[in-house]
């Protein structure tokens, strides 16, 4: 959608049609939650401009989101609506999840990037998940 300025509709109905049923046919998943998906996308959408500052001030200094590869930034911005809107999934999952995302685009120091900035993220938006037992 960033790349190709395409309506996020649209591309929630070329995934729900085309990609994620043969992702998980190829995968072995029993089923795919198309309205998760759904949500995650228009979600993003509809709250990057909330996102996006929030994204900002837990990247290093002197970086912005607008600077970082396009697939590092949906990333970034997918986990982050995680995080800060569905409280229904540990922020700890999120992180491991997009963890993974990281690690099936890119070999280098980008996975690394993503977990210590998703970690810095969800230890300020859910300080009552990170909190020690005593």
């Amino acid at each position: 959608m960033d790349m190709a300025a395409t309506d996020a509709n649209l591309v929630v109905r070329e995934f729900l049609d085309h990609r994620l049923g043969d992702v998980a046919e190829k995968s072995g998943a029993e089923e795919t939650d198309f309205a998760y998906f759904k949500d995650i996308v228009l979600g993003v959408v509809k709250e990057q401009l909330k996102i996006d500052p929030v994204l900002d001030e837990h990247l290093a200094e002197g970086w912005h989101l607008s600077r970082i590869d396009s697939i590092l930034r949906a990333i970034l911005r997918s986990a982050a609506y995680e995080i800060t809107q569905r409280d229904d999934v540990p922020a700890k999952v999120v992180i491991n999840e997009y963890l993974n995302i990281a690690h099936a685009f890119f070999d280098a120091d980008e996975p690394k990037v993503v977990n210590g900035i998703l970690d810095r993220l969800a230890r300020a938006q859910r300080r009552n998940e990170f909190a020690q037992v005593k």
